[in-house]
């Protein structure tokens, strides 16, 4: 007996086979009553490869002659959502945390010593001794390395000290160049250097400095996650959730880019993402924009060049504010206690989209106006075969109703996901060039 429990297809392959020896084939449908039948449709004397095709919506049955066959698809605990919650796995949830550093089973909360030791002087082992580790200025601390094949599933990590000091690297499967190279911050959507509530679906930053993210980050031999401190000394708390499972051949692989020009050049699109070479889909931006003018300043369209594009792009949109699923330059009318009214930004977050954070300036030192937005393409991936470059333009207004191209300062990050190897990034810039100035 052959047992499916989702809505899918049957394929039966061998056919002729199963024509030429059994006498009787039964297939039973979403529960209905199981009813034997006998003989065949005529099937061609010769087929390359015999199939049945048999759709169902439910369940499928089948059973051959006398021999009953059971197969259940296992569920490799990958792709949660409400859905599929309730269902059982084989798959092993491990934890890697300063207070189990290697995700061990049965060996968390096992330490002596730590950044916890003198708190919990009194009451010893177990009691809190290793909650975050100390990452000297110009070292590079291991997060975590993890054997395959399985998947991170959610990160949660808070970090002292400037967040744009602090560099996170993923490598999947002994890579040497990382899939993942970001300033903290900015690689949790938070780039500014201060914090502001995030809440979408794959990253949230919760209060006072609560970076989380659930990017599903498949990986088949290891996967090595590195914290680079080029700043001060700093501190980290941090837990990687991840599970070890099998992972599907076409599950690809992780990858996230930061870039920064300031200013930009004039009549010059910014680039987010470039050189991308193999097959995969974008799924992700976030950007940190700094306005140098006064005005609008989000009329410039994002443009996805794929597969061969050249000077034209597949994919182009209708403005800045439009791409971040907001119109109308992100305005609503507020009225002063006074009566009078004015146009003001509105922060939102929505599970998708977002303007988290406006920084307005204080009118003395702190006189730009700077925003961070996000846009995650997790219902409408961009997906592309061979190559991919994504541009924005930064576009404002000047006198007689024409175009004012920006020379803002811009920082971005690309998520996306690809089969390996990918090529390679674009040099991190360096500590002065990352500073938010």
């Amino acid at each position: 007996m052959h047992t499916c429990e989702t809505s899918c297809f049957a394929t039966f392959i061998g056919w002729q086979n199963v024509r030429h020896h059994a006498s009787r084939f039964a297939f039973l449908y979403d529960a209905h009553p199981w009813e034997p039948h006998s003989g065949f449709p005529a099937l061609p004397t010769i087929l390359p490869i015999p199939t049945l095709l048999v759709p169902f919506p439910k369940s499928c049955l089948t059973a051959i002659d006398d021999h009953q066959h059971s197969f259940a698809m296992a569920f490799n605990g990958l792709g949660m959502h409400l859905g599929n919650l309730s269902r059982l796995s084989h798959a092993k949830s491990r934890s890697i945390s300063p207070e189990n550093f290697n995700g061990e089973q049965g060996k968390g909360g096992m330490a002596t010593e730590g950044t916890g030791s003198h708190a919990s002087r009194d009451l010893g082992q177990g009691w809190k001794v290793s909650p975050s580790v100390k990452i000297l200025s110009g070292t590079t601390f291991v997060v975590a390395d993890i054997e395959g094949p399985g998947a991170i599933q959610q990160i949660w990590m808070t970090p002292s000290g400037t967040w744009r000091n602090s560099i996170i690297r993923f490598y999947w499967d002994d890579e040497e160049a990382p899939s993942v190279e970001c300033p903290v911050g900015d690689f949790f959507a938070c780039g500014w250097g201060q914090f502001a509530q995030v809440s979408s679906l794959p990253v949230c930053v919760n209060p006072g400095s609560a970076f989380n993210c659930y990017w599903e980050m498949p990986f088949r031999k290891r996967c090595r996650i590195t914290m680079e401190n080029i700043g001060e000394d700093m501190f980290l708390y941090y837990q990687v959730n991840y599970t070890l499972t099998d992972i599907p051949e076409d599950a690809a692989y992780f990858h996230a880019q930061f870039r920064r020009t300031n200013p930009l050049p004039y009549k010059t699109d910014y680039t987010l993402l470039d050189g991308v070479k193999g097959h995969g889909h974008y799924v992700g931006t976030y950007m940190a924009w700094q306005v140098n003018n006064n005005g609008w300043w989000g009329e410039g369209e994002i443009k996805f060049f794929m597969d061969g594009d050249t000077d034209y792009a597949t994919i182009v949109g209708t403005g800045t504010e439009d791409y971040f699923c907001g119109s109308y330059d992100f305005d609503v009318k507020v009225k002063s206690p006074h009566g009078v009214e004015s146009l003001e930004y509105q922060e939102f977050n929505t599970p998708y989209a977002g303007m988290p954070q406006v920084i307005r300036g204080d009118g003395h030192y702190k006189v730009q106006q700077r925003f961070g937005l996000y846009r995650w393409h997790i219902m409408d991936p961009i997906r592309f075969e061979e190559d991919l470059k994504v541009t924005i333009q930064a576009l404002g207004w000047r006198s007689g109703g024409r175009y004012l191209p920006l020379q803002d300062d811009i920082a971005s990050v690309s998520f996306w996901y690809q089969a390996e190897p990918h090529a390679p990034f674009p040099a991190l810039p360096d500590k002065d060039s990352l500073e938010i100035i």
